[in-house]
């Protein structure tokens, strides 16, 4: 195992209407900007009742951060912060608008271009660089990212997704209600469920340092999605396996399963770019290239991918290959049971457009991915052929 810092100061406040609970977190004098999406917590009645919560706190309101949240559109909320001298901001959404929110409390404090903020990558910021930033709650509406208890943004701008990670914007406190989950479409469910899937591979299927503890927790959230999954996207309203969606989301990326393991993120890196020039959901790329990428790097990745058939799948064979073979076969078949699909040719994506996504890798410095760096252009390249 290696060594590791672990630290979550987010209080997670779960379970069937807690939006009550606001009110004893957000200081009483505090001058409030909520944040929120495309308009579903506006139409659905969530945001009224949110302010209802907030009572006689002043409140404003800043709507439209997109799915990608873009860096364009997050300077206005900045905007608004300094002129309104907001002091404490409130993300009512899923994963895009809580990472918008974290970004505009990051820029929203710091003295320069913001845009230098986009360049630090996994690097973390500190009150070094940007001062104090202001607190941020959060209302979950889509269990996907794990955002509601950690300290990690992704913020597209210009033809790039940037990561952008900071200590200082773990929110205070998340509000996970389930019920508030029930009205999404099944898509965006099903999206959610291969996110969270997605983010616990990426920190378990790597390479074996004996973390007994980290493996089985990893272990136990994908059995669940796997359990739940297809239920969670056609009974939306079936509140058992909703809330161990919406809690498996949460767990996949606050930090426990990742703690002194290494983590690969190259089916996130390379996402990204399909994200960004093809504009395909980004749960829905997740789908895409984790199976080519589990087929390509089999070599490097044999002793946990074993492990993943025979735990998470209970593949029995004396085959090492066939218990490989049906460990990927049987993720792309998950995800296509939730009705997503995997390959990049039904998005309308030939092979024609690979240059192109090694082109933006490129730009972008992703040269040398995976848990052991060595991931290169021309791996990646097999990937995304593999994935066609």
């Amino acid at each position: 195992m290696f060594n590791f810092d672990f630290y979550n100061p987010t209080h997670i406040i779960f379970g069937k209407d807690r939006l009550e609970s606001i009110d004893k977190h957000v200081p009483a004098n505090a001058t409030v900007l909520i944040t929120y999406g495309g308009g579903s917590a506006k139409r659905s009645g969530l945001i009224d009742k949110v302010k209802t919560v907030l009572g006689n706190r002043k409140v404003y309101e800043f709507g439209g951060i997109e799915p990608n949240p873009r860096y364009e559109t997050l300077v206005k909320a900045v905007e608004i912060v300094r002129s309104e001298k907001i002091d404490f901001l409130l993300a009512v959404g899923g994963g895009s608008v809580i990472d918008g929110t974290k970004f505009i409390t990051l820029a929203s404090s710091y003295k320069g271009d913001s845009r230098d903020l986009l360049k630090y990558g996994f690097t973390p910021i500190t009150s070094e660089i940007v001062g104090n930033v202001l607190p941020i709650g959060t209302v979950l509406t889509l269990p996907a990212t794990g955002s509601e208890m950690n300290s990690g943004a992704v913020i597209s701008y210009e033809h790039g997704k940037f990561a952008v990670m900071s200590p200082l914007t773990f929110p205070k406190f998340s509000i996970l209600d389930p019920t508030i989950t029930f009205t999404l479409p099944k898509i965006q469910v099903a999206n959610g469920v291969i996110d969270a899937f997605v983010h616990t591979t990426e920190q378990y299927i790597t390479y074996p340092v004996d973390v007994r503890v980290q493996d089985r927790i990893a272990e136990g959230i994908l059995q669940t999605l796997i359990e739940i999954g297809e239920t969670t996207v056609a009974e939306p309203e079936n509140y058992d396996a909703r809330a161990n969606h919406v809690w498996s989301a949460t767990l996949a990326l606050n930090g426990v399963v990742g703690a002194g393991v290494p983590q690969d993120w190259a089916v996130h890196m390379i996402g990204h770019e399909l994200t960004a020039l093809f504009g395909i959901d980004h749960g829905q790329t997740l789908a895409i290239v984790l199976p080519a990428l589990l087929d390509v790097r089999r070599e490097q990745k044999r002793a946990k991918l074993l492990q993943y058939a025979e735990r998470v799948w209970h593949i029995e064979s004396d085959s090492e290959e066939e218990k490989i073979d049906l460990a990927i076969q049987k993720t792309r078949e998950f995800f296509e049971s939730l009705g997503v699909k995997t390959r990049l040719s039904q998005y309308g994506v030939g092979a024609d457009k690979i240059p192109v996504v090694i082109e933006q890798l490129k730009a972008h410095g992703m040269t040398a991915l995976s848990e052991t760096q060595d991931l290169t252009l021309d791996i990646s390249q097999k990937i995304l052929e593999r994935a066609l």
